[in-house]
């Protein structure tokens, strides 16, 4: 199969799709990182891990049907990714907002959907570089998130005096940020243009049928899958506890931006590491670090931070590496993110079960354990992907 060529893309042209990126993360900040408190609001405790189980399967029933669109253009398929995002928040702000339970849900869910789409922008940036730096434009989207991340925490302030005029909550009119920063991320999508690509049409379904099962897509699926669904349960569940230590609003909302910092903000150093040395280091060190954080997470009120930031650290360094190494698998990619959205949809659901039955410590040993497997996609796909990869399916 011939590989695509991409023409070297202007400054501008990739960072259009790095903006769009930040402020879709910094939508999930405002919002569905902390619908477990909105939940927990409107009566529905023992429901805390459900806003993001919906957002999760949401994504993983999407992932797919975006990834197949996106073999003919990526540019449309990200745009209607964030306008169903868009349409998601604004049904998500309402229920909260009304206290309707179930309509609440669907715009959790909606939102999940936009997910599994426009979180296939990393792919697009890395198409447009040659293998050698996919590393360094993965880690440097991450990086460019920590803005979206740092504007929705600065702006809690103001959310939380213009919730009061409504009668609610920071965490519910977190939901309308999230719908304009979505908004202005689907304007900037718009204004990307794909670099220079083959044809796809007559190549399009013989990339698709790409399986997971494929001897070097496995390893980096089980890495994806695994540091998204142990990111994703702690993330979700660690906030309602801290709400149960006694942290306010803004102390979460800190503790969360701790761990977007883990999560983003080297990835101006991580991208690189894995270019020069393989996705085998990113495999192990993701391993240790997610291992640390699942330990030190139930250790005590001064210990939440670290661990939230080590897990951050932890998946940045996982995923990316997995993800770099998917970049040369162009019709897995939605099938390998379906499944790591499956993978945290699982984890927040029965962690929330699980947290609420017998507590926080039983959730963190089994996310320990868990963490062990990436060793395994160190151990058989590290190999294959160190350095450069060929470009198998563009």
């Amino acid at each position: 199969m011939s590989a695509s060529s991409p023409s070297q893309p202007g400054r501008f042209n990739l960072a259009a799709l790095f903006l769009s990126q930040s402020l879709a993360t910094g939508a999930t900040t405002a919002s569905t990182v902390l619908a477990s408190l909105v939940i927990s609001a409107l009566g529905h405790e023992a429901l805390a891990g459900l806003p993001s189980t919906l957002v999760t399967l949401g994504a993983a029933a999407s992932a797919g049907l975006f990834g197949m669109l996106m073999l003919r253009g990526r540019r449309q398929g990200l745009v209607l990714a964030y306008l169903l995002g868009v349409v998601g928040a604004l049904i998500g702000f309402w229920g909260a907002w009304q206290q309707h339970l179930l309509v609440f849900l669907l715009g959790a869910a909606l939102v999940g959907m936009s997910q599994g789409g426009f979180q296939q922008a990393r792919y697009a940036a890395a198409e447009s570089v040659a293998p050698s730096r996919r590393g360094l434009v993965l880690g440097a989207m991450m990086f460019a998130s920590v803005l979206g991340s740092a504007l929705s925490t600065a702006l809690s302030g103001p959310l939380a005096n213009f919730a009061s005029g409504l009668n609610t909550s920071a965490e519910v009119v977190g939901w309308l940020l999230a719908a304009l920063f979505l908004l202005l991320g689907a304007g900037l999508t718009s204004l990307w243009r794909p670099p220079a690509q083959v044809e796809v049409t007559a190549q399009a379904a013989e990339v698709a049928r790409v399986p997971i099962t494929h001897p070097q897509v496995w390893p980096a699926a089980l890495a994806v899958a695994v540091s998204q669904g142990l990111m994703v349960t702690l993330m979700s569940l660690t906030p309602l506890r801290a709400h149960h230590m006694g942290m306010d609003h803004t102390a979460i909302a800190g503790l969360v931006t701790v761990h977007i910092a883990g999560m983003y903000g080297f990835g101006w150093l991580t991208g690189p590491l894995i270019d020069r040395l393989g996705v085998r280091f990113g495999y192990l060190a993701g391993a240790v670090l997610l291992l640390a954080a699942a330990l030190s997470a139930p250790s005590g009120r001064l210990w939440i931070a670290p661990s939230m930031f080590l897990l951050g650290l932890g998946w940045n360094l996982g995923f990316l590496s997995g993800s770099k190494a998917l970049t040369a698998y162009r019709g897995a990619q939605g099938k390998v993110d379906a499944l790591a959205y499956l993978s945290a949809g699982f984890g927040t659901f029965f962690g929330g079960l699980l947290l609420g039955r017998f507590g926080f410590e039983p959730l963190a040993w089994i996310c320990a354990v868990l963490s062990s497997l990436l060793l395994i996609s160190a151990w058989w796909g590290g190999a294959r992907q160190r350095g450069n990869v060929a470009v198998a399916a563009d």
